[in-house]
């Protein structure tokens, strides 16, 4: 398919990518940040809410770097592996996508992966035919085709590997824009809505992750469900965290099951403020994790069968905690 019609602009410095920005935004003219490209560029192709204006970071030094306690927005996928990256986002990285597409897909992109939907992640053509739908930047004010009878709400899910992952390490990530720099927590970054998917405001984009000195103490897993193992989206993802001995420490997060992945920091509490059983006590989590989550009928798997495997995912991504094999 061929690409639609837009201006380039290749910025050589943070600050001129946001004085770009802050251009663009006086003008009213709409514009898109593009890192690696391997999903924004094929949504263009798709006519799925492009832009005039698309700003490149592929040109900015130093913000690819990756360290014990930093990753930049524009390390590649392929690049996350060694001894100065985690294990787990090793782990989590090696299982997005395809080898040549992780050669270019970036953590900033990953991290701020638009959400998927049956009806959102079509052709033009075959959107119209059925008149739209919600989250489609068509000026229509169609119903979302997910939730009849409503568009105040989108339901696209998040299919992002990276995210859960940095949340159960404490990752802090670093925004800037025209209105400078914003830090917060990465399980404050997302916002429950299909549409909207962070709290980006505009003119900003995701400079770098940092990580907290214990981070580099944890240990734990990531469990992936997903049609295909060498291409395909995550249906449902558990990510794991935390210091050997302490199980005070446990973190826990999931993907792919709705429209932000979920710190599920309240059901761990809940748990292992409680006497802390093994298997037992992993079993109990993982049904409290299945009863929490709730995923809609807009993937390649219905919403039950995803939910149930959660249940299995959470048990393997905890399954060593107790020396368990």
């Amino acid at each position: 398919m061929l690409m639609p019609p837009f201006i380039l602009h290749h910025p050589k410095s943070v600050n001129e990518a946001c004085q770009i920005a802050a251009d663009l935004i006086d003008q009213n003219q709409e514009f898109d940040w593009v890192s690696g490209g391997t999903d924004l560029l094929a949504n263009y192709k798709w006519r799925i809410n492009t832009k005039p204006n698309v700003i490149s970071l592929s040109n900015i030094p130093g913000i690819d770097k990756i360290s014990n306690l930093e990753i930049g927005c524009m390390a590649r996928l392929s690049d996350l592996k060694g001894k100065s990256v985690h294990p787990i986002i090793a782990e989590a990285a090696s299982k997005i996508a395809s080898s040549l597409i992780r050669k270019s897909a970036t953590l900033g992109g990953n991290l701020c992966l638009d959400t998927r939907c049956f009806w959102y992640n079509q052709s033009e053509d075959w959107r119209r035919s059925i008149d739209w739908c919600h989250k489609a930047d068509c000026g229509t004010g169609a119903d979302c085709r997910v939730i009849p009878n409503q568009n105040t709400l989108c339901v696209a899910t998040y299919q992002g590997d990276l995210a859960p992952v940095l949340m159960v390490l404490g990752a802090t990530v670093h925004l800037i824009g025209p209105n400078g720099e914003r830090v917060m927590p990465l399980s404050d970054f997302y916002q429950l809505d299909g549409m909207k998917k962070n709290v980006l405001q505009k003119g900003e984009f995701l400079l770098k992750v940092t990580f907290p000195k214990e981070s580099r103490q944890r240990i734990g897993s990531y469990q992936k469900l997903r049609v295909r193992d060498s291409w395909d989206f995550p249906e449902a993802g558990v990510a794991a965290s935390w210091i050997e001995g302490d199980v005070k420490s446990i973190r826990l997060a999931t993907t792919a099951l709705e429209s932000i992945p979920k710190d599920h920091t309240e059901e761990i509490e809940d748990l292992v403020n409680s006497k802390w059983n093994g298997k037992e006590s992993i079993k109990s989590l993982a049904a409290l994790i299945k009863k929490s989550v709730k995923p809609v009928n807009n993937t390649a798997l219905p919403p039950n069968y995803r939910r149930s495997v959660v249940q299995v995912l959470v048990k393997r991504a905890l399954s060593k905690i107790n020396g368990d094999s």
